[in-house]
């Protein structure tokens, strides 16, 4: 059986766009707007919330030596 395709609107400038393996970019309605999204995600204005991460080297004893 075949799905109908969904229309969505795009994250970032909400334009309609149809949601189907077809469409490069999806769930985003260009390149453009993917890019926006992936600029903000490597700037750190997007952040999925949780606890934050400690790094391995700052979770060690400060009095074991190396």
């Amino acid at each position: 059986m075949v799905e109908p395709d969904r229309i969505i609107r795009c994250p970032i400038c909400a334009k309609s766009v149809r949601l189907h393996a077809s469409n490069t970019w999806r769930p985003f309605c260009s390149e453009r707007c993917q890019l926006i999204d992936l600029g903000a995600w490597a700037a750190g204005e997007r952040r999925i919330p949780g606890e934050p991460a400690q790094d391995e080297a700052s979770s060690r004893d400060p009095e074991t030596p190396d």
